[in-house]
């Protein structure tokens, strides 16, 4: 189609809008002639779409029922009409009758697909076999100005089942979600089992006796990940504040405090690049656990995914993408060294930030030259090994120089307690055995500020108040962030961190 047919075809599709725009319009204003409110303040809904039906037996006597919904079909026979309404659990056929309805059905002329609608009535089986409303009363509950991009299904006599007409463009899914979730109820699906691993995760902390807290989110200094912040201005004390990257040091003070664990389910925000798991705005779980150590928590991780798993999916085994992933515990555990030799062949203990460099040169990785040893070794492990990582694995044991913030191994010179656990080729969460010697903590920061003198600006912020409260003292701590945007993805097949979000950022229109 040349530039012409295209713009020409566009036209067409304004105009007609346009013209069913005009045609509700009038409808609205007819309505308004009749002295009816077509935006009336309640309904007094008694049943749900699901329960009738689930509950419909051929033995039971007419039931009564009351039922609001959108009007997803309309199919008109003069003196009589079916239309399907879709309310927030399903979808139930309405039977609507002149001979019932009276005056009101002669108001069902001015309705359209799209509209909310009440109906009361009893529930009886049609001839075809559908369980449906005979209404006896119908109350019109928002006009819609705006026609749906209605989906057409259509069943062989197989059972199989052909989509006609989706509502399918990604952008405009994302834009807006409103319609997204009015006409694709497979989308409505992802984010109620969202809200199940939220309560699943929850209940499975609350019963080992973790706190559940709040931590700022507007930030004097911002810490606890490598990532650059989005500032933000405060009139009335005149500072620039931060909206936090993580919640990490926070939530320390609290341990320092004298709370034995804690966890926050929180919102974050990174000012970084977008991508398929990449959302400048996201959802955290960090938690942190007082006397316990980074073995100890990925006991404790595998324990918590697998228990959510089951509370959400009822398997630990299911396809994402093409891949079959398997929670069941215990999963594979390797240090960064060696699953870096184990796809590259090079083995990266002891050498030199100069001859990383120059291996990640060999691998035509582009590095930028503020970068110091562990961000071109985290480089390396990005490009090279992440994507390769389908099972549930933890990577254990990475260079001093990648972590500030957890604990020297206890064993291993230059490495550090921590793991990452990689599922399906993305990290889906970070622990340490947490730093809690405050002069360690303090030569960390300032080699940290000696990388961002260089220009490297994901390297971390010196914080003074939290090494304050280091001084203090802080138990024997270990720590995890769990990313809950990656783990819907993972729980619901979803290949992109937009689908699991209501309202993902987008460019203005």
């Amino acid at each position: 189609m040349n530039d012409q047919n295209k713009n020409q075809t566009s036209t067409e599709h304004i105009d007609d809008l346009n013209e069913l725009m005009r045609r509700r319009r009038e409808e609205l204003e007819e309505l308004h002639k009749l002295g009816i409110n077509p935006y009336p303040y309640n309904y007094n809904v008694t049943d749900s779409s699901t329960s009738i039906i689930n509950s419909f037996t051929d033995e039971q006597p007419p039931r009564e029922v009351a039922v609001a919904g959108r009007i997803m079909s309309i199919r008109r026979m003069g003196k009589a009409s079916f239309c399907h309404l879709q309310d927030a659990q399903g979808r139930i056929q309405a039977y609507l009758k002149k001979d019932d309805l009276g005056g009101s059905y002669d108001t069902f002329k001015l309705l359209d697909i799209g509209d909310i609608i009440g109906v009361e009535g009893y529930v009886f089986k049609t001839k075809m076999g559908e369980i449906s409303i005979h209404a006896r009363k119908l109350e019109i509950l928002s006009k819609s100005l705006r026609p749906l991009p209605i989906v057409k299904e259509k069943v062989d006599e197989q059972g199989n089942k052909t989509i006609f007409d989706p509502f399918s463009d990604k952008e405009l899914r994302y834009r807006q979600r409103y319609v997204d979730l009015a006409v694709n109820v497979k989308v409505r699906e992802v984010f109620v089992k969202r809200s199940l691993i939220l309560r699943a995760m929850r209940k499975f902390l609350d019963e080992r006796g973790y706190l559940e807290v709040e931590t700022p989110i507007l930030q004097p200094i911002y810490g606890g990940a490598f990532a650059r912040p989005f500032t933000t201005h405060h009139n009335a004390l005149d500072i620039d504040l931060y909206l936090r990257i993580a919640d990490e040091l926070y939530l320390k003070r609290l341990i320092v405090g004298g709370y034995d664990g804690v966890y926050e389910f929180a919102k974050d925000f990174r000012n970084e690049g977008m991508d398929r798991s990449h959302n400048p705005e996201f959802t955290m779980m960090e938690l942190y656990v007082a006397y316990k150590d980074y073995i100890w928590m990925m006991n404790l991780v595998e324990e918590m995914v697998s228990t959510v798993a089951l509370a959400v999916n009822g398997t630990m085994k299911w396809k994402v993408g093409e891949n079959e992933i398997d929670f069941t515990p215990p999963w594979k555990r390797i240090s960064m060294y060696d699953v870096i030799k184990e796809y590259t062949g090079k083995d990266l203990r002891d050498k030199s930030e100069e001859e990383i460099r120059r291996f990640a040169k060999e691998l035509r990785i582009e590095i930028e030259p503020g970068m110091g040893r562990g961000s071109i070794i985290d480089e390396i492990f990005s490009e090279k090994v992440e994507a390769k990582l389908i099972q549930p694995t933890f990577i254990t044991d990475y260079p001093v120089e990648m972590s500030p913030l957890a604990k020297k191994h206890r064993s291993e010179p230059g490495l550090v307690e921590r793991f990452e656990v990689m599922v399906n080729g993305h990290e889906l969460c970070n622990a340490f055995s947490e730093l809690n010697d405050p002069i360690d903590q303090r030569q960390r920061f300032e080699e940290q500020m000696k990388l961002r003198a260089r220009g490297d600006e994901e390297a971390q912020v010196l914080d003074e108040d939290y090494l304050r409260a280091l001084e203090y003292g802080m138990p024997p701590t270990a720590g995890l962030g769990i990313g809950i945007d990656r783990l819907t993805m993972l729980f619901t097949n979803q290949d992109s961190i937009r689908d699991v979000l209501f309202f993902p950022q987008m460019k203005r229109e």
